[in-house]
């Protein structure tokens, strides 16, 4: 048997362990250890919920990303059984008051919702959380209910979009925005503009949201362009994916530039928005622009030269 995911050998593992036979409990409880997306779920609550909780009444004590309990060494072993004791009866206590209401956040949909379903809906965003853009690839996917269930939300189709798990935990039942066609905007492009336009060839990197070009009149030698692929007037149009693609690639290519020249000691890194800061081509459009020791005699006040007799200062 050809085995595609980690769950099969996971199951096939526990049923050996179990003498042949485990409920599907057990087997969900096997699968969540190797289950990463889950763990990183509940670091992200420990972050924001419980462990700030704790820390803002000194209970526990913050070192980066780890947490301590206060005076942990001054506790003798029978205090640490006794305290042990006090909070699994206090868990007790709080599933049987509260039963599966305590979880509600984490089933919202009230059932599972159909593997056939899930994967259209998957397909539909093209395998990327349909807020932020990631990959499926790098993050796990979950289906979402645009209208919460808790809202009266249907399980249907028209109902549903891919969120990343990050994204599907903030937004929680609080938010009935609809994210299914943002990938379709990302392809909007005009034909006649000549940044929609570019020919390969002159596209020296890329990504799924941005392009970098070769400036056609440099200011220096290196002298980059960043350009959205989408249709967008200016930086300020910029939607958080094309902003997090600009600031991956604006990086990478300040090493790349450094590493190739060693006299590049320095960078202006600019744009212009509307005509009166003296943008021509009205399709969004980031400069790098690499500087050396001595190529212009004085440049204290670097991007303020945009107007020369406020440029020193």
């Amino acid at each position: 048997m050809r085995m595609s995911h980690v769950y099969q050998p996971v199951m096939i593992r526990n049923l050996i362990k179990n003498k042949g036979k485990a409920s599907s409990e057990k087997i969900a409880k096997d699968l969540l250890v190797f289950d990463v997306s889950q763990v990183e779920y509940y670091q992200e609550r420990t972050k924001i919920m419980v462990g700030k909780v704790l820390t803002k009444n000194k209970v526990t004590t913050k070192d980066g990303d780890a947490y301590s309990l206060n005076d942990f060494e001054s506790l003798s072993a029978d205090e640490q059984n006794e305290l042990i004791n006090i909070c699994d009866e206090k868990i007790q206590n709080i599933i049987e008051q509260r039963g599966k209401k305590m979880w509600q956040h984490r089933k919202i949909a009230g059932k599972s919702i159909p593997g056939s379903d899930r994967y259209e809906v998957l397909k539909r965003a093209k395998g990327k959380c349909e807020l932020c853009g990631i990959s499926n690839e790098v993050k796990a996917l979950e289906v979402d209910h645009i209208i919460p269930r808790t809202k009266k939300g249907k399980n249907e189709l028209s109902n549903y979009q891919a969120l990343c798990y990050t994204c599907n935990a903030q937004k929680l039942n609080k938010d009935d925005t609809d994210f299914r066609n943002q990938g379709d905007v990302f392809n909007y492009r005009k034909s006649d503009c000549v940044f929609c336009n570019l020919p390969q060839s002159r596209i020296v990197d890329e990504d799924e949201f941005m392009m970098v070009v070769k400036d056609k009149y440099p200011v220096t030698k290196g002298h980059l362009l960043f350009i959205p692929k989408r249709h967008v007037e200016d930086y300020f149009g910029l939607y958080q994916p094309e902003l997090n693609s600009f600031n991956k690639l604006l990086v990478k290519h300040k090493e790349l530039l450094m590493s190739r020249d060693k006299d590049v000691t320095g960078f202006n890194v600019g744009m212009n928005n509307g005509e009166d800061a003296g943008q021509t081509i009205y399709h969004c459009h980031i400069h790098l622009i690499p500087r050396r020791k001595g190529d212009i005699e004085n440049p204290r006040g670097g991007i303020r030269g945009v107007i020369p007799e406020k440029k020193e200062y």
